[in-house]
C-alpha cells in the first residue's frame, strides 16, 4: 500500500509502493492531489459546472461516471435550480464512495443524489440523463472496454443532451508528447511533489491510468454517434471535450 509521510492529513504526500490503487490512503488526501496534479483543475471544474447548468433539463438526471468523493456533484447541485433535476454518481471504489456519501448526507437523504456501485466493464445506469460526465474516469477503464462505455453514454442521453469528457491525453507526436509530458511534471513539482513522490506515482500508474491521443478520444465518440464535438478546455497533457447529442 502507498507510504504516506504526511504531516497534514489533507495533503497529498504519499509514497506508491505498488499498483495504483483508489484506496483509503489515496481517497484521504484526493482532493488535494487532484488541485495539485492536474493543470488548471479549478478552472476546469467550474467549466464542468457551468456547462452542466446550461444544459441540465428539468425533471431529467445528471450523471457522473467515476464520481470519486463527490466535488462535481456537490458543485452542481448547489447552483442548479432547475425543476426536478436529480443526480447519480456512479464510484466503484468503496472508500472514495463512502467519502462522496458522508460529503453529499443531505442531499442523499432529500433524494436529490443517489450513489451507486457498478463496474462499467459489465454494466450500465441506464437512465433518462440529460448530462452525462465522466471527469478523468475512462483513462482507468481498459481500451477494449471504452467504445462500448462511450456507446452506452450516447443511447442514454436524452435529445439535446451532452457528455462531458475530461481525461489525460498523449501527445499528437512522440516530440510534442515528451515536451508536454515534461513540462507536467515540472508543474507538479513546482506545487510541492518532490520527484521521489512523482517517480513513484508514475510508476505505480503504468498499466493502470492508460492515456490515449486527443483524436483516438474523439473518434470513440464519433463512433458512439455523436457528430458535434466541442474541446472546451485543455491544459498540457489534460483536455475536455463536450459532445451534443
Amino acid at each position: 500500500m502507498p507510504k504516506s509521510i504526511k504531516s497534514n492529513l489533507n495533503r497529498d504526500e504519499l509514497i506508491y509502493d505498488k499498483k495504483w490503487a483508489f484506496d483509503e490512503n489515496v481517497t484521504e488526501v484526493f482532493d488535494d492531489m487532484l488541485e495539485r496534479s492536474i493543470p488548471d483543475f479549478i478552472s476546469m471544474r467550474n467549466l464542468v459546472t457551468r456547462i452542466i447548468g446550461k444544459f441540465s433539463q428539468p425533471n431529467s438526471l445528471v450523471l457522473d461516471l467515476g464520481c470519486s468523493t463527490g466535488g462535481a456533484i456537490q458543485e452542481s447541485v448547489n447552483i442548479n435550480t432547475k425543476e426536478n433535476i436529480k443526480f447519480r454518481g456512479v464510484e466503484i471504489s468503496e472508500p472514495m464512495r463512502l467519502k462522496a456519501m458522508s460529503k453529499l448526507d443531505p442531499q442523499i437523504k432529500s433524494g436529490l443524489v443517489e450513489l451507486v456501485d457498478c463496474d462499467l466493464r459489465e454494466n450500465f445506469p441506464n437512465g433518462d440523463y440529460s448530462v452525462v460526465l465522466s471527469i478523468l474516469t475512462v483513462q482507468f477503464i481498459p481500451i477494449e472496454y471504452r467504445q462500448k462505455i462511450i456507446s452506452s453514454i450516447y443511447k442514454n442521453l436524452k435529445i439535446d443532451g451532452v457528455f462531458i469528457f475530461v481525461e489525460k491525453i498523449l501527445g499528437d507526436n512522440n516530440v510534442g508528447d515528451k515536451l508536454i509530458s515534461e513540462l507536467y511534471y515540472e508543474l507538479k513539482n513546482q506545487n510541492g511533489y518532490n520527484y521521489e513522490q512523482i517517480s513513484s506515482k508514475r510508476k505505480s500508474l503504468e498499466g493502470v491510468l492508460v492515456p490515449v491521443t486527443s483524436k483516438w478520444n474523439e473518434d470513440l465518440m464519433k463512433e458512439a454517434g455523436f457528430t458535434k464535438i466541442q474541446k472546451f478546455w485543455q491544459n498540457l497533457n489534460f483536455a475536455g471535450w463536450v459532445a451534443f447529442k
